[in-house]
This record gives C-alpha cells, sequence and structure tokens, in this order.
C-alpha cells in the first residue's frame, strides 16, 4: 500500500515539475498511448497480485 502511494504523490510531483516548468508532459498525448499504461501498470499489478 504504501508503494502505491509513493507512486501517486511521485506522479503528481512529476507532472506538477513538467507544468512548472513548462516541459512537455512525459506521457502519450492520444488516449490510445494513455490506455496501454494504463493496460500495462493493470497487467503488472495483477500479475503481482497473483504471484504473492
Amino acid at each position: 500500500m504504501i508503494e502505491a502511494t509513493i507512486g501517486v504523490f511521485l506522479g503528481l510531483g512529476i507532472g506538477a515539475a513538467c507544468r512548472w516548468f513548462d516541459i512537455p508532459l512525459p506521457a502519450p498525448p492520444k488516449l490510445v498511448g494513455a490506455l496501454l499504461v494504463v493496460a500495462m501498470t493493470v497487467g503488472f499489478v495483477g500479475t503481482d497480485l497473483l504471484l504473492y
């Protein structure tokens, strides 16, 4: 649970820093690319839960 919380805060921090310094966001600009990232994350977390 602590890893997920750290990950959320780290993601929010990176997003805020990119916005503050006007750096392009390090994420796919299209919906399909964003869904691919979500699918890979869900697959990784789901496999982790099944193995442990």
